[in-house]
């Protein structure tokens, strides 16, 4: 089965919360025939996107090959959140790769903020970025985690935006008294993503083909059904609909399932913020500029979106708020995203001038962003940022293709019997 097929509709935008409220751009071409490039880019998601934008600006001709539309997969889909470093804590990446090389890698999620909203600002795109997200503990132990790390923060990488919150000060921000504290990154914040996907797409300067399902590669010739494009340079951006299409990448980034509703209309629930929670299946959330609450949880990972999104996303939804309990569900939308053994971004040189990017593991708005800009990057011959990115560690996931969904599944029953239990 094919996720890019399992799901959805060819060519057609799934009937999200976002998908009704974006700013929407008129369909791009079907690649016909051949067609010569400097760069061909697998996705049109904010990676691939991103870095058409940026190989423009460098003066290269860039074709962009996209099965549906841009922004169709996690790109359009997501929760909108754009946080701050990797998505490990700092801690994490020095264990894993030393002090100097955590730092490198923290100063690239702040570039990768930064970068988000400058194109925001630069090319007028129709995104408002709305600062801050919350992060809500369930445990003393993660309350005392958070103001900790908030700490390590300011003292070794100089960031002072998270403010430690108590009980009652989180309470009074996300209306809720389910957790015990947390804190808020003032730095960090919430955009519309289908909305970013679609300004991306309209300021690149390339030539994007839209219904243009990639089949194979030939060394730097790329074929649909419908022609092929001879390129210098291929970049695959293809996030959890990779496939087969690359099977180094394909053992090492696996896909998954994530779901998300839109309430009707709320008045005064909580801060115009987003937030998280500090389950394992993590939940999100946040308040839309219309005032509904946009929430996303649970996971799948089999090919097919449950029948029942709505009451999938609703159980979790509920735990965190009670009193919604009579709230009418206007929008729930599934999609596909991919992740990596240790949540970090697979960055590899699969060939002589074919790059892969994805499994950005739930944190992806702004890491993926910056990472077509480091992609323009190392075509244009400046590889040591993509070098960096791509030496982190990257364990195969166990089982290979036919086992490991199930293996995973039954890791996450684990991790969600923990959860229930408050360990």
């Amino acid at each position: 089965m094919n996720l890019l097929t399992a799901n959805d509709r060819p060519g057609e935008y799934p009937a999200s919360y976002y998908a009704a409220t974006a700013t929407p751009l008129d369909p791009f071409p079907t690649l016909k025939g051949e067609v010569r490039a400097d760069v061909c880019i697998v996705g049109g998601g904010y990676s691939g996107l991103s870095a058409a934008l940026h190989l423009a600006e460098r003066g290269f001709d860039v074709v962009v090959l996209e099965a549906h539309r841009v922004g169709f997969g996690a790109s359009g889909r997501n929760g909108g959140q754009v946080g701050s470093g990797q998505r490990l804590e700092q801690d994490d990446l020095e264990a894993m790769v030393g002090k100097s090389d955590a730092r490198r890698l923290w100063d690239l999620g702040q570039e990768a903020k930064a970068l988000v909203r400058g194109l925001i600002d630069r090319h007028a795109l129709p995104v408002t970025f709305r600062p801050g997200i919350a992060h809500a503990a369930r445990t003393k132990a993660e309350v005392a985690h958070s103001h900790a790390y908030a700490e390590k923060l300011a003292r070794d990488y100089d960031y002072d935006q998270v403010q430690p919150l108590d009980a009652a000060e989180l309470a009074a921000l996300l209306g809720t008294d389910r957790f015990l504290g947390g804190d808020i990154d003032r730095g960090a914040g919430s955009i519309h993503p289908l909305n970013f996907a679609l300004g991306l797409a309209g300021a690149a300067k390339a030539r994007i083909f839209e219904r243009s399902t990639v089949t194979r590669l030939d060394g730097t010739t790329v074929h649909t059904d419908g022609g092929h494009v001879r390129a210098d340079h291929v970049i695959l951006a293809c996030g959890g609909y990779l496939g087969r299409l690359e099977p180094q990448v394909a053992s090492r980034v696996m896909p998954i399932n994530n779901f998300i509703v839109a309430t009707e209309p709320l008045d005064g629930l909580m801060a115009p913020i987003a937030a998280h929670d500090t389950k394992f299946v993590v939940n999100y959330w946040r308040m839309s500029e219309d005032n509904r609450l946009l929430f996303g949880g649970g996971e799948s990972y089999g090919y097919r979106f449950p029948r029942d999104i709505d009451g999938t996303v609703r159980k979790p939804m509920l735990e965190v708020y009670p009193q919604l309990k009579d709230v009418r569900i206007d929008h729930a939308w599934g999609g596909t995203l991919s992740i990596t053994m240790n949540r970090m971004p697979c960055f590899r040189r699969v060939a002589p001038n074919v790059l892969s990017v994805s499994g950005y593991s739930g944190h992806g708005v702004a890491l993926a962003t910056l990472a077509g800009r480091i992609l323009a990057e190392a075509v244009a011959g400046q590889a040591e940022r993509f070098d960096l990115m791509a030496a982190l560690p990257q364990p195969r996931f166990p089982g290979g293709p036919a086992l490991r969904s199930p293996l995973l599944a039954l890791a996450m029953t684990w991790y969600a019997m923990r959860d229930r239990l408050g360990v």
